[in-house]
């Protein structure tokens, strides 16, 4: 999920807390616990940062070993550590049991995103992601936003949270009976289709699709058990040429290829001489372009003078991307 809708997470978890007695007896206490609720949500999207150092790292690491099962087991440990330096005598025991609810929370609901997470390494490198539930759902967020707000006017924290969490059980259930009608509705629009992805998105009816058969990639939307193929491309495999090797080698290309399960190319030589090498992952189409690749361009010496992967929306962006050379 996204950072707002973790921190709405982490009040409410806290204000569930309430429940406990120790937690209920003791203003520091409780203080402590909203504090560990919240950093709990936040701590295993960290590696966040990594985007700082370039789009290659991030996309290979982000979601990976800060969701796995030893870091589930030591944030809450570690921020445990730090509150309760912070405040003296806090129950270790219960201010560390909330806080590992929240970092637990917070992996679960992200392997609902089409994202998905790495949330069983080390026993498997397998990217759980059940595709339900948009990154950022607008009605999760609401959801969690009007409880804070009767919180804040005086009802009872824990019955407010409570029904607003079981109210998102039967949502997600609802999500995941209404993917099921686009996946058939899929299955009835190609017929031949061996793999496909039915991704959400914040509307609660429109879902992305991308499939491939033997022979062909589909691109196309579903609205209800309605379902328009936009685009169509006949599956060729990429050629095993030297410039194609060389480009494979990038740290950009292999990230992408590393994430992306459903891509096309392209490749051309540019009038500089280079050869470009161009991956298109067919996930996220919008607004008649796809915005998610992979670029490299190759010289006469089987080099990669410059790579690009990430989100890009327009032709000219990318292009002064890979003329400065950077990687981010």
């Amino acid at each position: 999920m996204d950072t707002g809708t973790h921190l709405v997470m982490g009040i409410a978890i806290g204000g569930i807390a309430l429940v406990d007695p120790v937690v209920s007896e003791s203003t520091a206490m409780f203080g402590a616990v909203m504090a560990g609720t919240i950093l709990g949500q936040q701590a295993p999207d960290v590696d966040t940062v990594l985007k700082l150092r370039n789009n290659a790292i991030y996309i290979r690491h982000h979601r990976g070993i800060t969701h796995s099962i030893p870091a589930v087991l030591l944030w809450p440990i570690a921020i445990t550590a730090i509150l309760s330096l912070i405040v003296p005598g806090a129950n270790i025991f219960h201010l560390w049991m909330w806080t590992q609810l929240a970092v637990f929370l917070h992996v679960f609901v992200d392997i609902f995103n089409a994202y998905g997470t790495q949330a069983f390494r080390p026993l498997s490198k397998k990217w759980v992601a059940l595709g339900v539930i948009n990154t950022f759902d607008p009605y999760i967020f609401g959801f969690h936003c009007v409880a804070i707000l009767l919180w804040l006017l005086g009802s009872d924290p824990v019955w407010t949270f409570g029904i607003m969490y079981a109210v998102i059980v039967c949502y997600y259930l609802l999500r995941f009976l209404v993917q099921r009608a686009v996946k058939k509705a899929v299955h009835h629009t190609i017929q031949d289709e061996e793999f496909v992805i039915v991704a959400p998105t914040m509307r609660f009816f429109y879902w992305r699709v991308a499939a491939a058969s033997k022979t062909h990639y589909y691109v196309g939307r579903a609205y209800r058990r309605s379902v328009n193929i936009y685009d169509k491309f006949e599956i060729v495999p990429l050629p095993r040429t030297p410039y194609v090797q060389a480009a494979m080698q990038d740290a950009n290309l292999r990230s992408f290829v590393s994430f992306s399960p459903l891509y096309r190319w392209e490749i051309s030589e540019l009038p500089s001489g280079l050869m470009e090498v161009r991956l298109i992952d067919l996930r996220y189409r919008s607004n008649n372009r796809y915005p998610f690749v992979a670029v490299a361009h190759v010289n006469e010496d089987l080099e990669v003078v410059n790579s690009y992967t990430g989100w890009i929306f327009s032709e000219d962006k990318l292009q002064r991307k890979l003329q400065i050379g950077t990687s981010d």
